[in-house]
């Protein structure tokens, strides 16, 4: 039986060569993989997968269509297949806002006009806007090197439709795509996102494919995420959708597909995070101008900027509502001053529409920090403004005079944060260290919690001058060992502080935290009388009042250890680990204990 298996298939192969498109509309079917947004779990849209190809005797797509092109018959199964996928696309009751990835093979980009033309005939007849398709151009082949490429991809844009770079990573020409051709997304290959929390190599490359994208307004897709550490990398490092088993594996099945999965919003946290200090102020600051659709005619432009005279741009949307870039007044004044220039941009022979005034601008989700935006602005020469989306449509947009705002604000707010008494920054400070160190798993991460022991009956019994005394004192032994760039010093209020260090040792820590509290409790004994100093204990009540002996102020340690490779974002775990701890901490007869997160959580 094992050896009649190849013929059977060869038999089949070798008469699908011969009737493969008549076969090909019997056994194929369109399957759907949802492409979701990482910072709500929402579907942003489908990649249109091909299957039944197996019935046929073939391993993958690619035989497929390799043998097809052989046949001569790969437009037909093309244009076959695409007609199938928007058909189905079609019936989904919320398409029109959702976006279908299709794949352009690049043996068609030949018949680009042909192609075109029969999909747009589709579109039509379903009543589903240009706006809702968009082309994957795969990388691993060279698409540029084709004479015809540059002039498709303008016929595409113009026509409406959206564009991504698809295996970005693994193929040719990439970079040269991004520079010269007006690309809507880019879809990171599997390669990438495979074992990303493990790889300090592939966490560099993707946070920097991902600032770069976003620099030129494009966003970014990850493909292939197949757990959940990759999934929570990628939304660390700022990619704006995924895709992948991980989210939902590819069904031909309508009935199958759901229109969100809003538990990857909660993913790694306890509860929902509230918005952040820097999305407060940023939506304080940010400018809802009024809008271009790419679709609408010069004239509407012209008249926008006439009522609008302090204004010297918009931002252009599709019909989706999606940023595409921003259309500047000193791009059209050559054809306002010109005589007959207007007339000129609409004489259908010289075709100039709207599109063609479109140029790039970055898009950033509203999610972002302000020190993010400002550098984008840096890394952006000339740009008038950054695009703010929100579940990736458009919101608005910010200057970079705003984006000063917003820091100086922030600032303000940060040092109001601050303990009037030590100097040391407060809670959302020490909230905002600990968020952003459990993101960043490139090295382990340590937080030490410091808290008095019998801080109450000393304070009652000497007063709260000797009080503010001994914590001033804990603040300025903390600055004496902990100096370096990136250690975090923080009062959590009263007799708590919080230590946030990076790429310690245990041992090294150790032995610091030792020395700190060696050090402490020697300075701390003098604070007290003779007296009470020789007895080694001091009369006061308890928080029930009770009257009872205490022994002398000392200070415990709490140290939660988040290990080099572990990337969380649950600031709600991190607290309960904390204090779980820090209770070990103070029962414990040295006053320094430490733990690591997940031992027993």
């Amino acid at each position: 039986m094992s050896g009649a298996l190849p013929l059977e298939t060869g038999v089949l192969r070798r008469y699908a060569n011969d009737q493969l498109l008549p076969l090909s509309k019997l056994v194929l079917e369109a399957a759907f993989q949802p492409i979701v947004e990482v910072a709500t779990g929402r579907v942003f849209g489908y990649e249109t997968l091909m299957r039944g190809y197996e019935r046929l005797g073939f391993e993958t797509p690619l035989d497929l269509l390799d043998t097809a092109a052989k046949a001569g018959q790969l437009l037909g199964l093309e244009q076959m297949t695409a007609a199938r996928a928007l058909a189905k696309f079609s019936t989904l009751s919320d398409f029109a806002h959702n976006t279908l990835f299709i794949n352009l093979d690049h043996r068609l980009i030949q018949h680009g006009d042909y192609v075109l033309e029969k999909l747009v005939q589709h579109l039509q007849k379903a009543k589903i806007p240009p706006s809702s398709v968009c082309f994957e151009l795969s990388e691993r082949f060279d698409n540029t090197r084709d004479p015809a490429f540059a002039e498709l991809i303008a016929k595409m844009r113009k026509a409406g439709f959206k564009l991504a770079i698809d295996d970005f990573g693994v193929g040719h020409g990439e970079m040269k795509l991004l520079c010269d051709f007006p690309v809507d997304y880019l879809k990171v290959d599997r390669h990438f996102i495979a074992g990303l929390e493990e790889s300090p190599r592939k966490r560099h490359l993707v946070r920097n494919i991902v600032n770069i994208a976003h620099v030129l307004g494009i966003r970014v897709i990850a493909e292939g995420v197949e757990t959940e550490a990759e999934f929570l990398a990628c939304r660390e490092f700022g990619v704006d959708m995924v895709q992948g088993w991980f989210i939902a594996r590819p069904t031909t099945f309508v009935s199958e597909l759901q229109s969100g999965f809003p538990h990857l919003a909660d993913l790694g946290r306890s509860r929902r995070s509230s918005q952040s200090l820097d999305e407060i102020l940023i939506r304080k600051q940010i400018e809802m101008l009024p809008t271009v659709f790419e679709h609408e005619s010069v004239d509407h432009v012209f008249e926008l900027f006439r009522s609008n005279p302090r204004q010297s741009f918009f931002p252009v949307l599709n019909a989706n509502g999606e940023p595409r870039g921003i259309i500047s007044e000193y791009h059209l004044k050559e054809y306002i001053y010109r005589p007959f220039g207007r007339d000129l941009l609409k004489n259908k022979i010289y075709e100039r529409s709207i599109s063609h005034f479109v140029e790039g601008a970055p898009i950033v989700g509203l999610d972002a920090n302000a020190e993010r935006l400002m550098n984008i602005f840096a890394n952006m020469d000339g740009s008038d403004c950054v695009i703010l989306t929100e579940n990736m449509r458009y919101a608005g947009v910010v200057s970079a005079a705003s984006l000063i705002k917003v820091i100086n604000e922030k600032q303000l707010k940060v040092a109001q944060d601050q303990n009037p008494l030590t100097g040391l920054p407060g809670n959302r400070a020490i909230r905002d260290f600990m968020q952003e160190a459990g993101r960043d798993d490139d090295q382990p991460r340590f937080f030490c919690y410091c808290d008095f022991d019998y801080f109450k009956p000393f304070n009652d019994h000497y007063g709260f001058q000797m009080g503010d005394h001994a914590i001033t004192l804990f603040a300025a032994l903390m600055r004496r060992y902990f100096f370096s760039e990136g250690d975090f010093l923080g009062h959590v209020g009263g007799d708590d502080f919080f230590i946030g260090l990076n790429d310690w040792s245990r041992d090294e820590l150790s032995e610091i935290l030792e020395r700190l509290l060696s050090d402490f409790h020697d300075d701390v004994v003098e604070l007290y009388s003779a007296e009470d100093r020789a007895a080694g204990r001091i009369r006061g009540h308890d928080r029930s009042g009770t009257e009872r002996e205490f022994p002398l102020l000392r200070c415990s340690i709490g140290v939660l250890e988040l290990p080099q490779g572990l990337l969380l974002d649950d600031i709600g775990g991190i607290s309960a680990a904390i204090a779980a701890v820090k209770a070990e901490a103070k029962d414990s007869d040295g006053g320094l204990v430490f733990s690591t997160f997940g031992e027993n959580h």
